[in-house]
Formats: C-alpha cells, sequence, structure tokens
C-alpha cells in the first residue's frame, strides 16, 4: 500500500474536520457530560463522522479507533483519531483546540497529523522523513537544563479523586523551571515540544487518541518519549513524558517519586 494514499486521506481529513470546528465555533453547543469533566458536544461527532467517512471510502477495510464512537476492526492498518482535542476549549470559547490523527501498521505509528484550525497550523509526520510545520521542517529545542525550560502539563479527568499527586507534580518542578503551562490539547503540547515552543511536557492518563498524532510528530523532529521510568511511550501508557531529548534525564529525576502511578490502560 502506497503511503501518498495514506497521506493524502490524513491531510483531507484534518481539513474538512478543522473547517467544521472553526465554522461552529462560539455557537450555542449541546454538550454532554461522558464524565464529571469530560465534555462532548455535537461537533466532536460531526467532526469524527466526517473523518471516519472518508477514510473509510478509501480504505474499507481499516480498522479505526476513534473517541466518539465503537472502535472498527479491520486490517492491521489502524487510524486513531480525536476529532477535537480540547473540548473543554472549544465549549468555552477559548481557542486552544485541535484535531488529531495517528495511523500505525502492525501496531507501530506510521504517521501522525494534527491541526490548529485557529491558528492554521498543521503539524505532520512520516516515519523516517522528518516532520512539518506548514510544510517547513521543524527540530526540538536545544535548552540544555530545566532552569532554562518552559515545560506544559495537564490534569487528567480523575484530577478531583487524587489532586494531590497532580499538585505534587507540579510543586516538584515550579521551583527549578523558568515557567509551565497548561493549554488544555494533549496533541497541541506535543506539537509545541515538537517545535521548540516547549522543552518538556507530560502528563498523566491520556488516551491513545490523544496523542498518536502528536507521538509521531515528536519523534520525527527530534524529541524524546517515554513514560515516568524511562520506558518507550506506548499508546496504552499512562504516564506521558516527551521533550527535546536534553532535558530528558532531569525530568526523568524529578518525576522518579510518581513512578508507582498507574502503569497503562490494558
Amino acid at each position: 500500500m502506497k503511503n501518498t494514499k495514506i497521506k493524502r486521506t490524513l491531510l483531507e481529513a484534518l481539513a474538512k474536520a478543522g473547517k467544521i470546528i472553526r465554522s461552529n465555533f462560539g455557537k450555542k453547543q449541546t454538550v454532554t457530560k461522558k464524565g464529571e469533566f469530560n465534555l462532548v458536544t455535537e461537533i466532536d461527532k460531526a467532526s469524527e463522522k466526517e473523518i471516519v467517512k472518508l477514510i473509510l471510502k478509501n480504505f474499507p477495510d481499516h480498522s479505526i479507533l476513534a473517541e466518539e464512537s465503537p472502535a472498527v476492526t479491520g486490517s492491521g492498518c489502524r487510524w486513531i483519531i480525536d476529532p477535537i482535542d480540547g473540548t473543554t476549549n472549544f465549549t468555552h470559547g477559548f481557542p486552544i483546540v485541535s484535531v488529531s490523527i495517528g495511523f500505525e501498521r502492525d501496531g507501530r505509528l506510521e504517521m501522525g497529523g494534527v491541526f490548529d484550525p485557529f491558528r492554521k497550523e498543521l503539524f505532520f509526520a512520516e516515519r523516517g522523513k522528518g516532520a512539518t510545520l506548514n510544510g517547513k521542517f521543524i527540530h526540538v529545542s536545544k535548552v540544555k537544563t530545566l532552569p532554562d525550560s518552559l515545560l506544559a502539563t495537564g490534569f487528567p479527568y480523575d484530577r478531583n479523586k487524587n489532586p494531590d499527586d497532580y499538585l505534587d507534580m507540579l510543586r516538584v518542578f515550579l521551583p527549578r523551571i523558568q515557567g509551565i503551562r497548561r493549554g488544555g490539547s494533549a496533541a497541541i503540547d506535543l506539537c509545541y515540544v515538537a517545535c521548540g515552543r516547549f522543552d518538556g511536557y507530560y502528563e498523566m492518563k491520556l488516551s491513545p487518541w490523544d496523542k498518536a498524532g502528536g507521538m509521531m510528530v515528536v519523534e520525527e523532529a527530534g524529541g524524546k518519549l517515554t513514560d515516568f521510568s524511562g520506558a518507550p511511550l506506548t499508546l496504552a501508557g499512562l504516564q506521558n513524558l516527551a521533550t527535546n531529548g536534553l532535558i530528558h534525564t532531569e525530568m526523568l529525576a524529578a518525576l522518579g517519586p510518581f513512578k508507582h502511578l498507574g502503569q497503562s490502560f490494558f
């Protein structure tokens, strides 16, 4: 199977979903809750429907793992889709939102894309071919130490049950870095590591669709991806650390006390 058609489909799907998101931003939404803090809108569903429709039209035998609908089991080629990464932001009119799509073959990520429809920034990566932002190659930052670093993080949906773990992580980093940001879209955070806007990013309990596209972009931009023990990051892993590689050892040391927290979904 030629990657050209896969890439074309992935990019078209990102563009179609981005158009849906942008055209409905700021409008009254029907919002339902999958959990106390986990929201979904009709635009999430419309975006996902458009993406899945396009993929199955071009590749009817492919598997699909999407956030808002049952998994489709087919061949060893699988698309991993987050139709709106940053739904809470979207519902509140805060324009830090993205569409994320990863493509894997036989369990290995081969391609990934993240589109920010408000900044019109398209991040894309294909294994072995580097990562780009709007067609121009990007690379992780060259910052070498934590005290010179700008980091990003996020807080899982279960933060009301065990907030102390996440607050303790913040306390570890706050005195030792230049700053930390919480944007609300894991896919964008990962891509900002890839292009050097952030030097590192950590977060617990991301779902596969939150990170599949961004993981590929970070890897191809020269970054490093592991769990809090230093083992390679997987889609199923609950501990997520992405850095420019240069500060990775320092971040692992800082996160060491949290290695005991949940390891994976499966």
